[in-house]
């Protein structure tokens, strides 16, 4: 079957042709010869029987492996995982960063992952940090100014409380 739009099959069609490519295998590698060779006895008394069992024989060898196989891909729910896997790759196609790719020691995977976060996260913090610390600045500016404002007010209020008296 050819696939659509030219582009590479899917993982369906390439398990697909595994399985057959697998079965073309295991027939030649039961060859008819072969077959012959383990009941030559039988052969030569009846040649035309030993082939119709053998023919019997794969035919149903093939079937029943394909039948095999199909419950597989039936229980595993295959198809659908094929085609998400599909779609999963299709997406990160047009993804710029690289794909996150373990080394199989957990400790330099972790670090892989999670040394660019954090060290974003902690740029996002050093500047909320210094934007309260402005902030903070500006407030205990005004709090300095408010109390020279009072400090003002209570020397006019005791001049005029002076002058009064």
């Amino acid at each position: 079957a050819d696939s659509a739009g030219g582009s590479a099959p899917g993982r369906a069609q390439l398990f697909t042709t595994v399985v057959d490519t697998f079965l073309e295998k295991l027939v030649a590698a039961g060859s008819y010869e072969m077959f012959v060779s383990c009941y030559r006895c039988f052969y030569k008394l009846q040649p035309q029987l030993t082939r119709s069992i053998y023919d019997q024989f794969i035919s149903q060898l093939q079937a029943s492996i394909k039948e095999e196989i199909q419950e597989v891909k039936n229980e595993g729910n295959l198809e659908a995982l094929f085609s998400s896997l599909d779609k999963i790759v299709e997406e990160a196609k047009d993804r710029e960063e690289p794909a996150w790719r373990p080394s199989g020691i957990p400790e330099e995977d972790i670090r892989s992952a999670m040394v660019p976060y954090l060290l974003k996260h902690r740029s996002l913090l050093r500047r909320v940090l210094r934007e309260k610390e402005e902030e903070n600045r500006k407030l205990a500016e005004s709090v300095l100014l408010g109390r020279d404002r009072i400090a003002e007010l209570q020397q006019l209020i005791q001049a005029r409380q002076q002058a009064w008296q």
